[in-house]
């Protein structure tokens, strides 16, 4: 049952899990772009243009202009904890609430990136390559040596919700942690997770893994560059499950084709869904398609977050999850 005097009209650019979808169409009278893709400008100018409010994916620019199309929107929900792809400035002008999803995606995230770290290390998708293709012929005493990871050095770089997560998991490893971020944790804390404050260059030269967990901004895009890969262990691997621009991917094409590193894991990229040329072809690289939040509980919890931030914004209160 529908529970505001006016209906509001939400415009949803992405088809959400279906316990999420019953829920919404009983609160509000929604618009949804139906193909299973990302929308295009033109569909969600066009979209956006009646809406009282909007559930964004991150991949849907809301940037000025599209905040503009729209006089009736109250709200724009991004369904996902990050929110660089909002014009935040352009919504506060026209007193816009901005909402998005955080501390839901932190240990289903934490385990796609501990997943990533694994099968690279120990060359999982090639093994079983190898297994489907037919060619296995045996066990072989060289064949597809990885490496440990038990006892190794887990260098994260953002220490937040989801660094301190894969923190969590690396202690099961007997794993030695490092860390770096701009706010050093307190001593408590660093105790908890037997955690070692490092400066980024100190931490790149020192850990076999690398992990990354910081939101994009103007200070860390290519934080990882050809200065950076150059500083890591010849022998190290890079993770990525925060945002493809924190990495140069050319210089990492460049450093996994020069050996200066053993390999990366990556679920995100720099220009999604467009690869780098060349980084499909390296072996030493596992590569998820922006998976990281992709369980059926989590997403289901993150599709309940953003019904609660609309019902509130609609109710004339704050919403919980309001970035602005």
């Amino acid at each position: 049952m529908k529970s505001f005097k006016t209906i509001p009209h939400i415009f949803l650019t992405r088809t959400l899990p279906e316990a999420v979808m019953k829920k919404l169409n009983r609160h509000f009278d929604l618009h949804v772009h139906g193909f299973d893709r990302p929308i295009s400008r033109r569909q969600l100018l066009r979209g956006i243009r009646s809406a009282d409010g909007i559930i964004s994916m991150l991949s849907d620019q809301i940037d000025r202009e599209v905040i503009a199309t729209a006089p009736r929107l109250k709200i724009i929900a991004n369904y996902a904890v990050g929110y660089n792809n909002i014009d935040l400035k352009a919504a506060a002008e026209r007193n816009i609430s901005v909402t998005n999803t955080p501390g839901v995606l932190t240990e289903t995230t934490a385990d796609l990136a501990f997943s990533l770290l694994m099968a690279v290390a120990r060359r999982i998708p090639e093994a079983d390559r190898l297994v489907r293709s037919g060619a296995w012929r045996g066990w072989a005493p060289t064949e597809l040596l990885g490496r440990d990871i038990y006892g190794k050095t887990l260098g994260i770089v953002g220490m937040g919700r989801i660094g301190q997560a894969m923190a969590r998991r690396a202690a099961g490893f007997s794993m030695k942690v490092m860390y770096t971020q701009r706010h050093r944790l307190s001593v408590k804390e660093e105790k908890s997770f037997r955690a070692e404050y490092l400066t980024l260059a100190r931490l790149l030269r020192t850990s076999d893994y690398v992990s990354l967990h910081l939101p994009l901004t103007d200070a860390s895009r290519h934080l990882i560059d050809e200065k950076a890969l150059r500083r890591m262990k010849t022998g190290a691997f890079l993770i990525n499950t925060a945002r493809g621009p924190i990495v140069d991917e050319t210089a990492l094409v460049q450093a996994l084709r020069e050996n200066q590193i053993a390999g990366a894991g990556l679920d995100v990229f720099e220009e999604e869904p467009r690869l780098t040329p060349r980084l499909r072809q390296i072996n030493e690289v596992v590569m998820a398609p922006h998976i990281g939040s992709a369980s059926t509980d989590t997403r289901v919890r993150m599709g309940l977050i953003v019904l609660e931030n609309l019902k509130a914004v609609f109710s004339k209160k704050s919403p919980p999850n309001r970035i602005w």
